[in-house]
């Protein structure tokens, strides 16, 4: 049986994510002290944070910015979450 050719039209292949090195560019999010999602801003990389703590309040949830290589932890209390809903 012969192999698909592979031509140079394909689309690339993906970025390899290496677990041993830390992410370069934009805002990761660093989940009990694994980076994991990688994002352009740091307003989307909370957003998720605060979700995933909104359903998991015993994780730790930091976001790592790699341009300045600093770690923020995120703080969620569920009575800032409903204050800020109702102000809406």
């Amino acid at each position: 049986m012969r192999k698909p050719v592979l031509s140079l039209d394909e689309a690339e292949p993906k970025k390899i994510l290496r677990a041993d090195l830390p992410p370069t560019e934009g805002f990761v999010t660093i989940i009990d002290g694994h980076f994991k999602s990688e994002f352009d801003t740091v307003d989307a990389a909370e957003a998720s944070g605060r979700k995933l703590k909104a359903a998991y309040p015993m994780l730790k949830i930091e976001i790592y910015d790699t341009a300045n290589k600093v770690r923020t932890l995120l703080n969620y209390s569920a009575d800032s979450s409903a204050r800020s809903q109702n102000a809406d």
